[in-house]
């Protein structure tokens, strides 16, 4: 690997703000403490902090030379509702909190470019380092983007990076068009009429409804969506009823669905809708869908992405960035930055656990797992990765 001597050199400096993030983290809109200090750092070393966009989160400006040329780059600070397992030092002091998914990893990484760009200013433009709240089921990015994030802070282009377990340190993965899938949620309600479980004559027993409404929505996936599409529809709740010998006056369907285009996800809310009316119908009953969008899909431009795999090339080699990674079923909301402008969202990876010190949980080093721990390896080399992307996109 090619890491920059300088941003090794302050590893450790990065690594233990990374390790305090770790130890208080916390959740989506409440990063209060987390911004003062990524406020405070960057102020530090010269660089112009806006504060309070979306809420919590901090821009730092770093300008140099002349040119108007610009560009974003973007890491996440929250954290996520999980009581964590580890038992090392910096495991989260607060209970049913802990950074899970290596938000404190991100933050850590563009510091660490931060502080470098800051000593040494290698570019010609502006860089814009965006570290954003919110993204565990926030849309922190979008309501950044509504405090008029891109119009105070123009980028030409907006970059994301997220560790990941499957890949292991020193790889890189990313792909040009979909890298990871919208998330959408459905509440179903069915109302039929109540009676003794024993006489269902009598009523119109709504579980029975559900049921056939449950099997009837996954015609949506194998005969109404083109088979060449992505999609994923999983109800993951049922409830009805009280008691074993009453059938209920009302049952409630939920789940999410998960697509890489908004057209497939408008496709499956209409199927939805009509099935369900259709299917009450037929049995008597009466239903009704509600049907959230949260995250639009993350959907990678070509020429930024091949821009950065080029980047990723010089640092770590060919052989170890997996261009044309596979996608994704899980969301991101670095997607609504990706939909204003262009840009790309790659994976760092982040090895299967090995690197976590004595004490870890027993469970695995993945994302949203009570075990899993940011692997400090990665300071140096997203940092450096971010600092050449800086470098080359916005060459003297």
């Amino acid at each position: 690997m090619q890491l920059i001597d300088r941003v090794v050199q302050f590893r450790a400096e990065i690594q233990q703000i990374r390790r305090d993030l770790h130890a208080h983290p916390e959740l989506r809109f409440e990063e209060e403490r987390t911004s003062d200090i990524v406020a405070g750092r960057l102020a530090d070393w010269g660089i112009a902090v806006t504060r309070g966009l979306g809420g919590t989160g901090v821009v730092g400006t770093l300008k140099n030379g002349s040119s108007p040329r610009s560009i974003g780059l973007r890491a996440d600070m929250d954290a996520l509702p999980i009581t964590e397992a580890n038992q090392f030092p910096h495991r989260s002091r607060h209970e049913g909190r802990m950074h899970a998914c290596g938000h404190d990893g991100h933050t850590a990484m563009l510091l660490g470019a931060a502080k470098y760009l800051a000593e040494t200013r290698p570019f010609d433009g502006t860089v814009h380092l965006i570290f954003q709240p919110g993204e565990e089921g926030g849309a922190g990015a979008q309501r950044m983007i509504d405090d008029g994030l891109f119009d105070r802070f123009p980028c030409d282009a907006v970059f994301g990076m997220h560790n990941w377990p499957n890949l292991k340190v020193g790889e890189f993965g990313l792909t040009a068009g979909p890298m990871m899938a919208s998330s959408n949620e459905f509440a179903i309600a069915v109302r039929g009429r109540g009676a003794h479980a024993a006489m269902p004559h009598l009523g119109i027993d709504p579980v029975f409804v559900a049921v056939q409404i449950v099997n009837g929505l996954q015609a949506i996936i194998t005969r109404v969506k083109k088979p060449i599409e992505s999609a994923v529809l999983s109800v993951t709740m049922i409830q009805a009823g009280e008691a074993t010998n009453v059938i209920p006056e009302t049952a409630r369907i939920a789940g999410t669905v998960r697509t890489f285009s908004d057209a497939v996800t408008a496709q499956v809310e209409e199927q939805m809708k009509r099935i369900v009316a259709m299917t009450a119908a037929a049995h008597g009953a009466e239903a009704d869908v509600e049907f959230r969008w949260n995250y639009p899909p993350t959907v990678n431009h070509a020429a930024e992405t091949e821009f950065a795999a080029t980047v990723m090339d010089d640092i770590v080699g060919a052989a170890n960035v997996v261009r044309g990674i596979e996608p994704t079923m899980g969301s991101e909301d670095f997607a609504f930055m990706l939909k204003a402008r262009p840009g790309t969202y790659v994976f760092i990876g982040n090895g299967e656990g090995s690197h976590r010190s004595a004490g870890h949980g027993l469970g695995p080093c993945m994302l949203h797992n009570p075990s899993y721990d940011f692997n400090d390896e990665l300071i140096p080399l997203g940092a450096t990765f971010w600092v050449r992307l800086v470098e080359k996109y916005l060459a003297r």
